[in-house]
């Protein structure tokens, strides 16, 4: 039986706080048919730019379509590795430098599925999602943020 799996909400309000990326994986470990765990953490770079150092990265998103997208990539990434679980949490707001921003988990039987997807997750939804960041320097100036 295959189950039709629903879009999520990967959307937090504000950083992303370290004791839940600890409960996440606490969770899964009654789930003995895992052996491997992959997890990607994005963090805030307090970067120098033109002699202004960052403070902040403040991010919108317009949020229908970016998780409309984001259920279209979760959809061929469980198509395309055997993963057991994936979770995708990313900020929305100001987040200082030096707090989590992206938390990607995902888990497999086996690691190289799990590294793989996980690496895939990042770089697509860094790609194909549409989530912008604002760059707020120490002087209140700012500027938009690539994607790089």
């Amino acid at each position: 039986m295959i189950t039709e799996r629903k879009p999520k909400n990967i959307f937090t309000q504000g950083p992303i706080a370290p004791s839940f990326i600890a409960d996440s994986i606490q969770k899964h470990n009654t789930k003995t048919n895992i052996g491997g765990h992959s997890i990607f953490l994005g963090q805030v770079r307090a970067d120098v730019i033109e002699g202004n150092t960052v403070k902040a990265i403040e991010y919108t998103a317009y949020e229908e379509m970016a998780l409309e997208k984001m259920h279209v990539i979760r959809e061929e990434i469980f198509a395309k590795y055997p993963l057991v679980c994936m979770h995708v949490h990313h900020s929305l707001g100001k987040i200082a430098a030096g707090e989590i921003c992206l938390f990607v988990f995902t888990s497999s039987a086996h690691r190289k599925a799990a590294i793989e997807a996980c690496n895939e997750i990042v770089e697509r939804l860094k790609a194909e999602l549409p989530i912008w960041g604002k760059e707020v320097f120490e002087d209140e100036s700012y500027q938009w943020k690539e994607n790089k």
